[in-house]
């Protein structure tokens, strides 16, 4: 006998559907009408779960910050560069999950305060976590650098990081944020961050990196 999966909450699937769309033609361009026009339910039943389009806004970003701050705490296990290969395309899949705070960062920074001082905290605990990531790579002999060094460093991949998606919009408008673009923006993201390091990585390192790049160079769509 099978067990019959309980249907989920009307709240959780306004939460994917705004996700959805979101995603598809970006923050500004998608209203809470449309959102119930699609989920087939009125928009009384939508502001019952969420009053105004900002509640959507924030409940995402809350989702987003959440699953963030669990990939960023791996980053002292992080001990050479498969490890920080695996790392960073972790989070370039959490960052494409919820890439319409990317693609509308700005704009949505301007119009929501909540998010604003919570977007500022996101790159503080990021560009903390790289720091750890590079002490740690740092103790396991796999690059060296100074302290001064990690610092600008770790500034420096977070702003790649947080403008990768903005890059690859431009590069490509029509088709760079859509799903089938998605393994290959991804890879890309990963390789340039961590082609930073390159200049200080151990001999060894330096050279499983290009093993890395030539690998995604040869995969399909990259």
């Amino acid at each position: 006998m099978k067990v019959k999966k309980a249907p989920r909450r009307t709240a959780e699937r306004i939460l994917e559907m705004t996700l959805e769309l979101f995603n598809r033609f970006g923050e500004p361009n998608v209203s809470t009408t449309l959102i119930s026009a699609e989920m087939g339910i009125s928009p009384g039943n939508l502001y019952y779960h969420y009053p105004a389009k900002e509640a959507l806004i924030n409940t995402l970003f809350n989702q987003y910050e959440s699953a963030l701050n669990q990939v960023l705490n791996a980053s002292d296990g992080v001990r050479d560069v498969e490890d920080a290969w695996f790392f960073l395309h972790s989070l370039f899949e959490l960052i494409w999950k919820y890439r319409f705070l990317y693609r509308d960062l700005n704009d949505l920074l301007s119009k929501n305060r909540r998010l604003e001082t919570h977007v500022q905290s996101v790159l503080k605990n990021k560009t903390r976590a790289i720091c750890v990531l590079l002490a740690s790579m740092q103790r396991c002999g796999s690059l060296r650098m100074d302290a001064h060094e990690m610092e600008s460093m770790g500034t420096t991949m977070v702003v790649v990081l947080t403008y990768w998606l903005s890059y690859e919009y431009v590069r490509d408008p029509r088709k760079a944020l859509e799903p089938e673009s998605a393994q290959a923006a991804l890879l890309r993201g990963a390789h340039h961050v961590l082609s930073l390091l390159s200049p200080y990585l151990e001999t060894g390192q330096r050279a499983h990196l290009q093993t890395l790049v030539g690998a995604y160079k040869n995969s399909p769509g990259a």
